[in-house]
């Protein structure tokens, strides 16, 4: 089956902040944090069965190299992305869908 990438707005501000993060950290940072994101996100279009199911229904994809977490779920042929979570956040600050 072939799915859709759908990413709420919230996720895309978690992503604008981790990217200023890294950037303000060390130039060019920032641009390898969306690189590896952009691999994961496709991985979990291609794949989204792949990873774990934590918390019904939501799904986890875990990226490599930088502390964060793909939060998403599979609705029909459709990926949605909720959030890109820093795992060094209390845990229990997870969004959920309302």
């Amino acid at each position: 089956m072939k799915y859709t990438l759908e990413i709420k707005e919230e996720a895309v501000l978690d992503i604008k902040e981790a990217y200023l993060y890294y950037e303000e950290r060390k130039i060019g940072l920032g641009n390898r944090f969306l690189d590896t994101l952009e691999i994961y996100l496709e991985r979990v279009q291609q794949y989204p069965e792949h990873y774990q199911i934590r918390r019904k229904p939501y799904r986890e994809a875990f990226i490599k190299d930088f502390p964060y977490l793909i939060i998403y779920e599979i609705e029909g042929n459709k990926v949605i992305v909720y959030a890109v979570f820093n795992t060094w956040r209390n845990p229990n600050k997870k969004p959920v869908k309302k």
